[in-house]
């Protein structure tokens, strides 16, 4: 590990989030004693002046940009133009502004959604752009991909220290379980434990089953975050890097998984008349592990700590 100055200035993006809360966290437990966010409300991203204000006045050494507007289908679908323009406009102001006062380093965090639709698997990192995206999320992954080209544009031509990488599917403390809006495994633990509590004798999940998932614990992604700013540069990787845990599971066997974990008795029904999805999405991870970082969580050992905190905070069924 590189010698930190562990009274250096980070300036977190996003600290409320489910990556970003996990950032957080790490960086007060292993030692980081300078850093500095804002709520929405403090600091507005799609405001370039007050942006640049703020990276004048504070002038932070590191930056770890994981503030984004996510979404689930119906809400990309919906809001196409939201999606873009609105991370744009944050990617954009935090990127520039890191630049002009001069930041040493920084680290974008996109998602596993910049890479094709149909890749061969596992995901490497040079299959950016090499075919079609998922139609149904295209304006947020394009907005992340501008991103990318941004940081690396910024490597190039003004020698910063600006790194990407690619998050995949991430869960754990602090998730949303919006019945409406969550993501695979927070709604698949806010219907188990509905049906426990109901005492239902059977639920039902979409589609076949088979399709294939890769999941990381939020504070693995942290770990890696901080192992990155440590110890890797822009140089070592090119232009992404993935983050992941390098291991699937159909989603018959996560139902089964969470089943056990909620303490669900009743049996698990296909309901063969939804679709089933994309068939396999596994990132690559082989670059980071070859740097030094791979994730040690197990998913079983995860999806019990999501559900503690889930049961611990009730505001977040909604």
């Amino acid at each position: 590990m590189n010698n930190i100055d562990k009274t250096l200035k980070v300036y977190l993006a996003g600290h409320r989030g489910l990556a970003g809360t996990a950032i957080l966290k790490h960086l007060n437990n292993t030692g980081y004693s300078n850093i500095i966010y804002q709520t929405s409300s403090e600091l507005d991203l799609t405001d370039t002046d007050k942006v640049f204000q703020y990276f004048k006045k504070e002038k932070p050494s590191w930056v770890i940009l994981t503030a984004a507007k996510v979404g689930g289908i119906y809400a990309h679908v919906k809001y196409p133009v939201d999606f873009l323009l609105e991370n744009l406009k944050i990617q954009n102001n935090i990127i520039e502004a890191a630049h002009k006062y001069r930041t040493p380093k920084l680290l974008f965090l996109g998602s596993s959604c910049i890479y094709p639709k149909l890749p061969p698997q596992p995901i490497k990192e040079e299959y950016l752009l090499t075919s079609p995206l998922e139609k149904t999320n295209e304006t947020y992954a394009i907005a992340k991909i501008a991103g990318i080209k941004l940081c690396n544009a910024m490597n190039k031509q003004h020698n910063t220290n600006f790194i990407c990488a690619m998050p995949t599917n991430l869960y754990g403390i602090n998730d949303n379980y919006h019945k409406e809006k969550a993501h695979v495994i927070p709604m698949l633990i806010r219907r188990f434990h509905k049906a426990k509590t109901n005492n239902l004798k059977e639920i039902e999940i979409w589609g076949t089953g088979t399709p294939k998932r890769e999941f990381l614990l939020s504070d693995d992604l942290a770990q890696a975050c901080i192992f990155i700013m440590e110890n890797i540069d822009s140089k070592d990787i090119g232009e992404v890097i993935n983050i992941g845990s390098g291991k699937e599971c159909t989603i018959l066997e996560l139902a089964a998984l969470i089943k056990e974990t909620v303490g669900f008795k009743g049996k698990i029904i296909l309901d063969l008349s939804k679709p089933d999805g994309t068939p396999r999405k596994l990132l690559d991870v082989s670059k980071l592990k070859k740097l030094g970082w791979e994730s040690k969580t197990k998913l079983v050992d995860g999806l019990k700590i999501a559900y503690k905190d889930f049961l611990e905070n009730p505001d977040t069924r909604l």
